[in-house]
C-alpha cells in the first residue's frame, strides 16, 4: 500500500514537471494578427502570422468604417485563402446581440458553418446557446469583452465547447499562468495595441451617452477626453441635497486638466519569453483598423522575435534594432499594463499629444425633462404585459440606509459586495443584523457580491457563503455580477442567485443561457433602448429585473488613478485613498469616482438615472432597482417612499420636485432619449 501511495505521489511530481516545464517547438505560440481589409488580411498572412481574426460586415465590435469589414463572399474567400497559405483564420462574433438581430444572428451562424472557420470569437451568450442548438461545430473562443478573469467562469464555458480563452487584461503574468495551469485552456493575450482602461465589457459611458454602445463595436472613447480632477463635493450634498455645481470652487481644482484615461498602447515586445513561459499560446496584436503597412510591419517585428526565441532560449536577446524601429513608429506611448504588476503613471498619456484621433467630445448628459426621452415614452400607449405589480428593489451601502428602506417598504434590500471608502466592508455580525431586522418586517436581504472577483475575491466569497450556512438566519439568495461567480455559489450554496448588470443582457437568448446555468431573475443592460428592453422582457423566460434610479457607474478600472496622481507612500500616505473625488470633463460634467476595498476605481455618469416619469412603462419587469450606494441614508428612505408610492398608484409632481431637490447629484435619463442602442 505504501508502495502504491508513493508511487502515485511520484506520477503526480512528474505530471506538474511535465506541466511547468515547457517543451518549445515552432507551435508553441500561435501569433495572431488583425485584418480588416484583403490588403491588410495578404500583409498579415505574407508577414509570417500563424492566424487572422477579421469580421464580418456586422457583429463584431470594429463597425465604424464601412470600408472594413469583410461581406459573406468575402469570408469565404478569405478561409479559402487562409487555409492554402497555412494560416488559421477566425471569425469575430464579440459584440452584444439585441433582439432583432437574432434571427439575423441565426443566418450568419449556418452560413458560417457552411464555410468552416477555424473558430469564432463571442461575447454574447446568445451566440454559445444558438450554436449548441443548431449544433454547429466550429470552435468557439471566449473574447476579450467576456472579461474571463477567474477559473470557476473557464469550467463553465469549457462545458459548452469554448476551447480557447482571451484573458483579461488586468491579470499579470503569474495569475495567467495559474489558471492556465488549474484550467488547462488555451490561452489567449493582447500583446501590441490600443488598450481600454476600463475592464473589459464594463464600460458603458458611450453606449449611455450616445446611444453607441463599446460592447457592440461602436465605442467613441470618452476614455480619451481630458479631465481635470476635483475633490467631490457631493459628499457634503449627501447630508444637504445641495446640488449647486457652485460647490465645485476653484479651491477644489487639483492639477490641471489631463488625459488621465488614456491608457498607452500595449507593446510586449521586451518581454516575449516571460509571455511564453507563463503558457500563453496565442499572441494577439489589436489593429482591424490599421492601413496594411502598419500589420505588415508589427506582425514581421514579432514573427522575428518569437522564432530566434523558440530556436535558441538560453541564447536569446533582444534585437535593439528592431525594438528602435517599433519604438520609433509607435502610435501612443507604450505600457506593459498589468503584466507585471499595478499600473503607474508612466502608464498613462497625459498629454493627449500621441492620440490618433478623438472620435467624440464631451457633450452635456442629458436631462430627466429631455424632450427626445419625453416622445419615445409618449410613442408607448401600451404597459409591457405583466399583470403582477413588480417588486422595489434597493441596493445600499449601510445598515443605516438598509434599515430606512425597509422602514419605507422596499421588497428587497441588496447588501454587501463592493464598499467604498471611507465605508467599510460589510461584517458577518452587520449581516446578521440586517437579515433579522428584514426578516422580522417580511422583506428580503439578498447578498451583493464583488463585481470583479479574482482569486482573492474567489476565496472570500466561498469562505463567507460556507459561513453563513451552518447559520439559520440565511439570506434570501445571492446577486452575481461574472459567470465565475454563478458557478462558485451555486457549487457551494442552495441560495437563490440572479445576475447583476455587468452581464450585459441584452436579448432572450442570453438569459436563456443564464437560466440554464441557475439564475432565478438578470439585470437588463443599462445600454438597450427603451423598446429593445421592452422586447427582451417580453420574450425572456427568466425574470428581469431593471434599474430605474441611482448613481450609475460608467467604467469600473483596475487603474489606482489617484496614485498615479500624486505617487503616494502606501506605508504612510493611504488616508489620501479615504477621499472622495470627481473627474470633471470638457463639458463641465463632474463624474464621481469611488475606490473600493481591492482598490478598484469605479467612475460614474455626472447625472443620476432617474424613471420615475416613466415609471408605467417599466412594470412589466419583475423587479425594479435603486441603485443607492452613493446616497445617505435620509436620501435612501425618500426614494423608497416615493418609488413605493409610485408602483403602488401614479407618479407625483409634488414627490417628483421633492426627489429633485434632495438628490445629490442632477437628475438625467440615461439612454432613453435613443430610439435603439446602434446595431452592429
Amino acid at each position: 500500500m505504501k508502495k502504491l501511495k508513493k508511487n502515485v505521489i511520484l506520477l503526480i511530481i512528474f505530471i506538474l514537471i511535465k506541466v511547468m516545464v515547457m517543451q518549445l517547438t515552432p507551435k508553441t505560440v500561435e501569433l495572431l494578427a488583425p485584418a480588416g481589409t484583403w490588403s491588410a488580411f495578404e500583409a498579415a498572412i505574407n508577414a509570417g502570422a500563424d492566424a487572422v481574426y477579421l469580421g464580418g460586415k456586422h457583429f463584431n465590435m470594429r463597425v465604424h468604417k464601412n470600408d472594413f469589414n469583410f461581406d459573406d463572399e468575402q469570408l469565404k474567400k478569405a478561409v479559402a485563402y487562409a487555409h492554402e497559405n497555412d494560416v488559421k483564420l477566425y471569425v469575430t462574433l464579440n459584440n452584444l446581440i439585441s433582439e432583432e438581430e437574432l434571427p439575423d444572428l441565426k443566418n450568419y451562424l449556418k452560413y458560417l458553418e457552411m464555410i468552416q472557420p477555424d473558430a469564432i470569437l463571442v461575447q454574447d451568450f446568445s451566440v454559445i446557446k444558438l450554436m449548441n442548438e443548431l449544433e454547429i461545430k466550429i470552435p468557439i473562443h471566449a473574447s476579450i469583452m467576456m472579461n474571463i478573469h477567474n477559473a470557476d467562469a473557464i469550467e463553465t464555458l469549457k462545458k459548452y465547447g469554448i476551447t480557447r480563452v482571451v484573458i483579461s487584461r488586468e491579470l499579470s503574468l503569474n495569475e495567467i499562468k495559474f489558471l492556465k495551469q488549474i484550467t488547462d485552456i488555451e490561452t489567449e493575450y493582447f500583446i501590441h495595441g490600443d488598450m481600454c482602461i476600463s475592464e473589459s465589457g464594463q464600460c458603458i459611458h458611450s453606449g449611455v451617452l450616445f446611444g453607441q454602445s463599446g460592447n457592440r463595436g461602436r465605442c467613441l472613447k470618452p476614455c480619451r477626453w481630458s479631465y481635470e480632477l476635483h475633490i467631490d463635493k457631493n459628499d457634503y450634498a449627501e447630508e444637504t441635497g445641495d446640488n449647486d455645481e457652485s460647490e465645485y470652487v476653484d479651491d477644489a481644482f487639483m492639477a490641471g486638466s489631463f488625459h488621465r484615461l488614456a491608457l498607452n498602447d500595449m507593446c510586449m515586445y521586451r518581454n516575449l519569453p516571460e509571455l511564453i513561459n507563463a503558457g500563453v499560446y496565442s499572441f494577439k496584436i489589436e489593429g482591424r483598423m490599421r492601413p496594411p503597412e502598419f500589420i505588415q510591419r508589427i506582425v514581421s517585428t514579432y514573427r522575428k522575435a518569437i522564432d530566434n526565441y523558440i530556436s535558441d532560449p538560453t541564447g536569446y536577446s533582444i534585437d535593439e534594432d528592431e525594438w528602435q524601429k517599433l519604438y520609433d513608429n509607435r502610435v501612443r506611448d507604450f505600457t506593459t499594463s498589468f503584466a507585471f504588476g499595478q499600473t503607474t503613471s508612466e502608464d498613462i498619456g497625459w498629454s493627449g499629444e500621441r492620440e490618433p484621433k478623438f472620435f467624440s467630445k464631451a457633450i452635456i448628459e442629458p436631462s430627466v425633462d429631455d424632450s427626445s426621452a419625453k416622445a419615445i415614452f409618449d410613442n408607448f400607449k401600451y404597459e409591457i404585459k405583466n399583470e403582477s405589480k413588480p417588486k422595489l428593489a434597493l441596493r445600499v451601502a449601510t445598515m443605516e440606509s438598509a434599515k430606512a428602506a425597509i422602514d419605507n417598504e422596499a421588497d428587497i434590500i441588496y447588501v454587501g459586495g463592493e464598499s467604498f471608502r471611507p465605508l467599510r466592508a460589510w461584517t458577518i455580525k452587520n449581516f446578521f443584523e440586517i437579515i433579522d431586522y428584514a426578516h422580522k418586517r417580511n422583506k428580503k436581504i439578498i447578498l451583493n457580491t464583488p463585481r470583479t472577483t479574482y482569486q482573492r475575491e474567489c476565496s472570500e466569497l466561498k469562505q463567507l457563503i460556507s459561513k453563513l450556512e451552518h447559520f439559520t438566519s440565511k439570506f434570501d439568495g445571492v446577486m452575481v455580477s461574472n459567470l465565475g461567480s454563478l458557478k462558485l455559489i451555486k457549487d457551494i450554496s442552495t441560495l437563490p442567485v440572479q445576475t447583476d448588470l455587468s452581464f450585459n443582457l441584452f436579448n432572450h437568448k442570453a438569459a436563456e443561457f443564464l437560466k440554464d446555468n441557475g439564475a432565478v431573475m438578470a439585470a437588463a443592460s443599462l445600454e438597450l433602448s427603451y423598446s429593445q428592453l421592452k422586447s427582451l422582457i417580453e420574450n425572456s423566460k427568466l425574470p428581469i429585473e431593471v434599474v430605474i434610479h441611482g448613481a450609475i457607474e460608467s467604467m469600473i478600472c483596475d487603474h489606482n488613478f489617484i496614485n498615479m496622481e500624486y505617487e503616494l507612500n502606501k506605508w504612510t500616505e493611504f488616508n489620501w485613498y479615504e477621499d472622495h473625488y470627481a473627474l470633471k470633463d470638457e463639458s463641465g460634467e463632474m463624474h464621481s469616482l469611488r475606490i473600493d476595498q481591492f482598490g478598484r476605481n469605479h467612475i460614474y455618469f455626472a447625472k443620476d438615472l432617474c424613471l420615475y416619469k416613466y415609471l408605467k412603462h417599466f412594470k412589466g419587469a419583475e423587479s425594479l432597482r435603486i441603485d443607492a450606494q452613493l446616497y445617505s441614508a435620509e436620501v435612501v428612505g425618500l426614494l423608497t417612499k416615493i418609488y413605493k408610492n409610485a408602483i403602488d398608484n401614479e407618479p407625483s409632481e409634488e414627490f417628483f420636485e421633492e426627489l429633485q431637490k434632495k438628490s445629490p447629484r442632477p437628475l438625467g435619463i440615461g439612454v432613453y432619449k435613443f430610439q435603439q442602442s446602434l446595431n452592429s
